[in-house]
C-alpha cells in the first residue's frame, strides 16, 4: 500500500501567478509528505513585478489565507516568495515567520529565510547570486545576505525585464545559463532566488558544470521544513543539499 499522506502536512503560501512552486514541491517531496496551497494577492498581475509590487505582496494580510489553511493542521507552512521579504529586510522576514507561527501554531519557513538557513548549513560565506529580478531587487537581496553574513561576489541578471509570465516561463536551460553567469573563482555556493524560477531543474546539472552547491528558493524551503518535520529521507537529483542528513 502506498501512504501518500502520512508523515507530515505542510501549508503553502504561494503568490497567485506563480505556476512553478508546487510541481516542483511534488517533484522533489518524499513518500508521505503532502501540499495543501492557499494563493496570495497583494499586487498587480499585469505590472512588473519590481520592488514596489513585490513589497506590496509582502505586506499584504495574511489572515484569511493561514486561517484556510490552519483548517488541515498543517505541522509546517512555507511562505512562498522570496522577493516580497528580501525587498522588506531579515527583520521583517523574521517577524513575518514569527506571526505565521503564532496564527496556525504551525512551524514556518519563508524562502528568504530558508535561502540562509541552506547557506549557514553547508558552511559557505562567498556566493554567486542570479535570479530573473528587476536591479532594484537584486540589490535588496544582495543587501539581505549580506545582512545575513553572506558576500555575494558575482551577481548574474536578466538582460530584458521579465513581467510575472516572463519570470515562470524561463526555460530550465536559460536558468542553468543565468546560474553559471553567478559562477566565480571566489563564490563557494551558487544561489538561484525565485521560487517561480524552474531552478530544481537544473539544480544537479548545475553543480556538476561548477563544482559548487547551488541553493535554489523552493529547494531550500523544502530542506528546512523536512528538517523541521523530522523527516530526514536523503533526497537525490535536486542538488547536494537535499542530499544532506536533516537530524
Amino acid at each position: 500500500m502506498t501512504q501518500s499522506r502520512s508523515r507530515a502536512r505542510i501549508g503553502v503560501l504561494v503568490p497567485f501567478t506563480n505556476t512553478n512552486l508546487e510541481p516542483d514541491l511534488w517533484l522533489m517531496a518524499p513518500p508521505g509528505v503532502s501540499f495543501y496551497v492557499a494563493r496570495l494577492g497583494g499586487y498587480d498581475a499585469d505590472e512588473i513585478p519590481d520592488d514596489a509590487q513585490m513589497q506590496g505582496l509582502g505586506a499584504s494580510d495574511l489572515t484569511e489565507p493561514l486561517d484556510l489553511l490552519g483548517g488541515v493542521f498543517p505541522d509546517v507552512i512555507l511562505y512562498g516568495c522570496t522577493s516580497a521579504t528580501l525587498t522588506h529586510g531579515t527583520a521583517f522576514d523574521r517577524d513575518l515567520a514569527q506571526t505565521i507561527r503564532a496564527r496556525t501554531q504551525a512551524a514556518s519557513v519563508t524562502a528568504a529565510g530558508a535561502l540562509s538557513h541552506a547557506l549557514t548549513t553547508l558552511g559557505v560565506s562567498r556566493i554567486g547570486f542570479a535570479s530573473p529580478y528587476v536591479a532594484a531587487i537584486n540589490d535588496k537581496a544582495v543587501g539581505f545576505l549580506a545582512d545575513e553574513g553572506f558576500e555575494t561576489v558575482q551577481r548574474s541578471e536578466m538582460a530584458e525585464t521579465l513581467d510575472n509570465t516572463g519570470q515562470g516561463a524561463l526555460t530550465p536551460d536559460r536558468v542553468q545559463a543565468l546560474g553559471l553567469g553567478a559562477d566565480h573563482a571566489e563564490a563557494e555556493a551558487i544561489v538561484l532566488s525565485c521560487t517561480d524560477m524552474r531552478s530544481v531543474e537544473t539544480a544537479a546539472a548545475l553543480e556538476q558544470a561548477t563544482g559548487k552547491p547551488v541553493i535554489t528558493s523552493n529547494q531550500a524551503m523544502l530542506y528546512q521544513a523536512l528538517q523541521l518535520a523530522q523527516i530526514p529521507d536523503p533526497l537525490s537529483g535536486f542538488g547536494q543539499l537535499l542530499e544532506r542528513p536533516r537530524l
